[in-house]
This record gives C-alpha cells, sequence and structure tokens, in this order.
C-alpha cells in the first residue's frame, strides 16, 4: 500500500476536478492500526513518507466536506485546497496515542481553513469577524426554513438555539441577503450612476467655506493691525521683536536695550499681549 502511494503523482485540484476525484478514489481507506502505525513514524521519526500516505488517504473525506458549502457560490477546487491544508495541519499535529481516529480530528482544521477561505472571499466587505458572526455566518443558512425574511419568534428561536444575541441574527440575515455593488459602476442603461461613488461629496474645497474663510482672516488681520495700533511705541516695538519678526529677541536682548530689567520687559510683554487678545476678541 505505501508503495502504491508514493508512485502517486503530486495532487492539487484544478480545472479538471473530475480527474482528481478519480485519483483520489484510488488511495485506501486505512485501517486503525494502518493510520497508527504510520502516525507513529511520522511523530517519533519524522517520516515524511507516512505524513504523505496519511493526508493522501484522506483526501476523499475533504472533498466530502468540501460539498457541504456549495451554497455560498465558490469554487470547489478552491475549497478543497484550503481543505488540503487544514489536513497537513492535522496530520502533522495528530497523536496516535489519544485514541481517536485522525479524521476525527482533522475535521475542525479541514472546517477551519474552509471557513476563513469563505470569509475572505464570499463578499468583498467581510461580513462576519467576531466569532458570535462567524456562528451565525454559517448556521444561519441552514437554520432559516424559508427564503424570507425571519419573524420575530424565528429570530428568537434561533438567537437561543445559537446562543448570540437577537439583534446579532437581524443583522446578519440583513448582511446575507445584501450584495457587493460596483463601487464605480453606473446602472443598466450605462448612463444613471448607481454606485456609492458617484454620491460622495466632492473633496475639492466648499466655494462657500473658502469665501468664509478668506472673509475670516481678513478680518482677523484688520483687528491685529488695529489692536498693535492701540499699543504704544515701547510695547508694539516689544512685540514687534519678540514674536513678529523673523530674528527674534530674547528678554534679556530687549532689557539691555531699554536699560530695564528682563523681568520688566516679560510684565510689558504680557501687558501688551493681553491688550492685543482682547482688541481682536471684540
Amino acid at each position: 500500500m505505501t508503495t502504491d502511494v508514493m508512485k502517486m503523482p503530486s495532487l492539487a485540484p484544478g480545472a479538471d476536478l473530475d480527474a482528481y476525484l478519480r485519483t483520489i478514489s484510488q488511495f485506501p481507506i486505512l485501517t486503525p492500526e494502518d493510520e497508527r502505525s504510520l502516525a507513529h513514524r511520522l511523530r517519533d521519526n519524522e517520516d515524511i513518507d507516512a505524513a504523505r500516505e496519511l493526508v493522501m488517504c484522506h483526501l476523499r473525506f475533504v472533498v466530502h466536506l468540501a460539498r457541504s458549502y456549495k451554497g455560498y457560490g465558490l469554487s470547489q477546487a478552491d475549497l478543497i485546497q484550503e481543505g488540503n491544508v487544514g489536513l497537513m495541519k492535522a496530520v502533522k499535529r495528530f497523536d496516535p496515542n489519544v485514541g481517536v481516529r485522525l479524521i476525527s480530528f482533522a475535521v475542525h482544521w479541514i472546517k477551519a481553513e474552509m471557513h476563513e477561505y469563505i470569509l475572505r472571499n464570499w463578499r468583498i466587505v467581510k461580513v462576519a469577524t467576531t466569532k458570535a458572526q462567524r456562528k451565525l455566518f454559517f448556521n444561519l443558512r441552514g437554520a432559516k426554513k424559508s427564503t424570507s425574511w425571519l419573524s420575530v419568534e424565528e429570530t428568537a428561536a434561533i438567537a437561543d438555539e445559537l446562543g448570540v444575541p437577537t439583534a446579532e441574527v437581524t443583522r446578519m440575515e440583513s448582511r446575507l441577503s445584501a450584495s457587493d455593488m460596483a463601487f464605480d459602476g453606473y446602472g443598466s442603461d450605462d448612463e444613471t450612476p448607481s454606485a456609492p461613488v458617484h454620491f460622495l461629496p466632492s473633496a475639492a474645497p466648499d466655494p462657500a467655506d473658502l469665501v468664509a474663510d478668506a472673509n475670516s482672516d481678513k478680518d482677523m488681520h484688520l483687528r491685529l493691525s488695529a489692536g498693535l495700533a492701540g499699543l504704544d511705541e515701547r510695547s508694539r516695538d516689544i512685540l514687534q521683536q519678540r514674536w513678529l519678526s523673523d530674528d527674534k529677541s530674547t528678554l534679556h536682548e530687549l532689557a539691555a536695550e531699554y536699560g530695564v530689567s528682563a523681568e520688566r520687559i516679560r510684565q510689558i510683554e504680557k501687558n501688551a499681549m493681553n491688550k492685543l487678545k482682547a482688541a481682536i476678541a471684540e
């Protein structure tokens, strides 16, 4: 059996899915004794051939699981490939001493990879991110008895069964019923805009805001000029040299220039600033 498996070429579900299914159907179903023996060879001796045989002989189970997700409209070949990744991860972590069959252990890894693939590719916008949303996404479709919207009683029953709030059930039902829309597309007549991009506000500045800003700047400039004009010459000069000049003077430089202490210059500056702020606020 091992020799036959090792002679098989590398497998990957591609365009010819039927050929892939015929090929994997040739691999035998392992007995519990064969499975344990291969698993011990892998775990104890890092036998890659044993790992390969464990994977090959369980590929049919991946296909079986992938068929249960046909309703999501995604490629069966891609789903199988993702499930195969989960199977390989499970084989790597399988402990033959626990007393369970490999497929019972691997089913969780296979489904996890398929679920992640479906969530990434089912819609452009991811519809489920939290644990509760993921549970709803993969159970709500089966829980609904018809294609119509859920009644209040049905919503409450599903929420109780899945252990999630009723609001989450309603929200997920809405997401499942929605469809993607091209961001920059048009209607059926190619002239009528129908996509979100056509209804977004322009990124260009609003002309009214530009005029208002210009008027505000002009008014502020006039108030500043009037405030400076109302100061005595020394206060105006100190503010000019401390704040309005490219080469700003220090308190000690101005103190030396006017023959007073640096503290006095600071007081004059503070009084002048208060008068200027009052003039601007009027």
